[in-house]
């Protein structure tokens, strides 16, 4: 990632952070904006999640990330806020529609780069039988990303000791506010064998529309368009007893020479005896990146979850292993089901 270059190359300073990040959309590629607690960001991770909810028929939630707040006076901070619902799911249908909305935003360092994106997502759910469950979904949105250079300082203004904002730069942006069209689109497999079972296979394509994300003007060789990233998941839930559900997870994502792989579980303690109150405990690991444990506690129809990323690549040495932590709040709804033939959800129902 760019920030890797900044902390490697620390002398260089903050403002050159900064910099890099800028011309990353020139001249090199890092990962998307995404959460840890990727499960938690559903319609993020897979548009085809929208509208999947086991026992309930409406959820809406919010994340927060904060990053390399122990090297920047100002941290990278991501945050978001979704809702989906079901719609068309009577007793009459063997299907249902998933409608939903995506807002997220990623403010890096004192706020001299902005990223916005606004999606709707839809999806089709269809169930094969009695066991299974097929979805399709894409969004579509609109994305902002703006920079403020007033304090940027660029390397042409390095003297050999300080950076000199007087010094003249040849580093002219075209632009400091871009906008653009974004879509995605994925697919998901669901297996409920019995009451115990529950298995979860999705894949997803982002920027399928590949648009140009630049401050600079077209040039010869460089290619400014974002490159397509792909991401696969695998999560399950195994009801061990009526005290004990457990939740293994895979994540891998794929963009251009970039590959993110999340592997690990977390575990539902049913505290009040009816599954009113859940205690969560669990833990994930980054492939050469990090240790992510995870706490949470679930309230009736509220859940927040808190993960720490501790670093344990080269980083460390830098960071002091303190990479980021998220919250995450989601809650989930049922409609009143004694209106008419209706039932509560056509999903596979999961619970104590």
């Amino acid at each position: 990632m760019n920030i890797k270059k900044y902390i490697q190359t620390q002398w260089i300073g903050k403002s050159l952070a900064t910099l890099l990040v800028l011309l990353s959309g020139t001249v090199m590629y890092a990962q998307d904006l995404h959460f840890s607690q990727f499960m938690n960001s559903p319609l993020l991770t897979n548009p085809a999640n929208t509208g999947f909810l086991p026992d309930a028929d409406y959820r809406v939630g919010a994340n927060y990330r904060n990053q390399w707040s122990s090297i920047m006076s100002v941290p990278y901070k991501t945050m978001s806020a979704f809702g989906d619902v079901q719609l068309l799911n009577d007793e009459s249908r063997d299907g249902w529609l998933g409608v939903g909305g995506l807002i997220l935003r990623d403010v890096a360092g004192s706020g001299n780069l902005t990223s916005t994106r606004v999606y709707g997502s839809v999806a089709y759910h269809q169930t094969l039988g009695l066991g299974s469950l097929l979805s399709g979904g894409f969004n579509v949105g609109w994305a902002n990303k703006r920079i403020n250079v007033t304090n940027l300082k660029f390397p042409d203004q390095f003297d050999g000791k300080f950076f000199d904002a007087n010094m003249p730069t040849s580093v002219v942006l075209a632009n400091t506010n871009i906008n653009y069209l974004d879509i995605q689109a994925g697919l998901n497999y669901a297996y409920f064998p019995n009451e115990n079972v529950y298995l979860n296979i999705g894949w997803s394509s982002h920027h399928l529309n590949r648009p140009r994300e630049s401050f600079f003007n077209e040039a010869p060789g460089i290619d400014n368009r974002i490159p397509m990233r792909h991401t696969a998941f695998v999560n399950g839930s195994f009801k061990l007893n009526d005290q004990w559900i457990v939740n293994p997870n895979v994540y891998f994502s794929l963009q251009t020479k970039s590959t993110e792989t999340v592997v690990g579980a977390n575990a539902h303690y049913n505290l009040s005896g009816d599954g009113e109150t859940i205690l969560i405990g669990g833990a994930y690991y980054r492939h050469q990146d990090a240790i992510i444990p995870m706490v949470g506690i679930g309230f009736k129809d509220y859940v927040v979850t808190f993960n720490y990323d501790v670093t344990i690549s080269s980083l460390g040495n830098y960071n002091g292993r303190r990479g980021a932590y998220e919250i995450s709040l989601v809650k989930q709804g049922a409609y009143d089901t004694f209106k008419g033939n209706r039932r509560q959800t056509l999903c596979p129902t999961f619970k104590y």
